[in-house]
């Protein structure tokens, strides 16, 4: 598993409604893209910036590179808004939550320093018995040495960190995800 996210912040003054409409219009063009785990089209609001920030769970590093520079789709976000640098976590564990069934509204990501692997590891599969969780998944940063922790919730996020609207949610292949620790 492969966790990815760019971030495109906007001016205060943008019109979110056009990346509202953005995700109306396009969101589905990954709901069946092979390889891809999950997509969740995340949106701040003078939250305290306006961004679009996507995040992938990827179950195929083929399937990323094709997306990401084989004409997959990215071009799309380079053409419109420049190209933004890409973050990439080494996948270590995933969790459904008891929402699985549900749709996620909103999303949590918290940056960490990796000091305790095993016990972050333990904390995300607790999230497995959670009733507002839709799924989990933690990752590491090999290159800053920090990990991430993703979370899609039902309702509101149960923990700090950068919050997110979620406007659409692409799960393609999101049974290829692991249940539990990926190593």
């Amino acid at each position: 598993m492969i966790a990815s996210q760019y971030e495109i912040t906007l001016p205060a003054d943008y019109d979110m409604g056009i990346i509202r409409d953005r995700v109306a219009n396009l969101g589905h063009l990954l709901d069946d893209r092979k390889g891809l785990a999950l997509k969740a089209y995340l949106v701040r609001e003078h939250d305290p910036v306006n961004q679009y920030a996507p995040f992938y769970l990827w179950h195929d590093t083929g399937a990323m590179a094709q997306f990401l520079v084989g004409g997959g789709g990215f071009q799309n976000i380079v053409r419109d808004f420049g190209r933004p640098v890409v973050r990439q976590w080494t996948g270590l564990a995933a969790v459904a939550g008891k929402a699985r069934d549900t749709t996620p509204t909103t999303a949590s990501r918290q940056l960490t320093p990796p000091d305790d692997v095993e016990a972050a590891i333990k904390d995300l599969n607790t999230l497995r018995h959670n009733k507002n969780v839709h799924t989990a998944a933690l990752a590491l940063d090999p290159h800053h040495w920090e990990l991430v922790r993703f979370v899609l919730w039902r309702d509101a996020p149960e923990e700090d960190g950068t919050h997110y609207k979620v406007h659409h949610l692409s799960t393609p292949e999101l049974d290829r995800l692991p249940n539990g620790q990926d190593w």
